[in-house]
């Protein structure tokens, strides 16, 4: 089992930034690709970014350029954490974002919330 807890949602202002991080804990030796999606209201979950084991990324049209994934690199094999870099933040970003990691099966965060308003 996978454990993920997200944190740093808030609100910001257009323009703004905020960091995201996710600590996975318990069998993250399982673990292949780490990400974020995001679910705005009345909207569809949707990728924002991943990372694969590689260490290469993958980014959905609308964040890239503003996004940036990554993970830390601590030799821990009882946690990792993914962060998501936001910049130039938009209206458009508000949603509550969910860490997502998969290791065979999916697993989610409770997720956490970002609020882009003036």
């Amino acid at each position: 089992q996978v454990q993920l807890v997200e944190s740093g949602g808030g609100l910001v202002q257009p323009g703004g930034s905020l960091r995201l991080s996710c600590a996975a804990s318990g069998s993250i030796f399982s673990l292949n690709i780490m990400g974020w999606f995001r679910q705005a209201p009345g909207k569809e979950r949707e990728l924002v970014a991943r990372i694969f084991s590689d260490d290469s990324t993958k980014y959905a049209d609308s964040v890239k350029g503003r996004f940036t994934i990554s993970r830390d690199k601590s030799r821990d094999n009882a946690k990792r954490t993914v962060y998501l870099q936001m910049n130039s933040l938009k209206p458009e970003d508000t949603a509550v974002y969910y860490c997502h990691a998969f290791g065979g099966i999916n697993y989610w965060g409770k997720g956490t919330l970002v609020t882009v308003s003036s």
